[in-house]
């Protein structure tokens, strides 16, 4: 999987989470913001902090630690992998 692809994976996996219940659309700037923090951070609770931080900035409200933890690991798996084929 080239850095493309891992993108790509990466948004469709934002995307699919959905944490509010707006639909995928409404999350464009978190998502973006998502995908550099991924590219940024090693460990999978330090993304998981960031990812609440950035979705509880944006609609000032609470999510729950563990569904961005688990957001979090897929994330790092996903670039994990994509780093172990290149």
């Amino acid at each position: 999987m080239d850095g493309q692809q891992m993108t790509l994976s990466l948004v469709r996996v934002l995307q699919e989470w959905d944490p509010f219940g707006l639909g995928s659309e409404n999350y464009e700037p978190e998502i973006a913001d998502a995908v550099l923090a991924v590219s940024d951070i090693e460990d999978v609770q330090s993304l998981a902090r960031r990812l609440k931080e950035i979705y509880e900035f944006s609609f000032d409200k609470s999510l729950d630690f563990q569904a961005c933890l688990a957001v979090a690991e897929k994330l790092i798996m996903i670039r994990t992998n994509t780093n172990c084929t290149l």
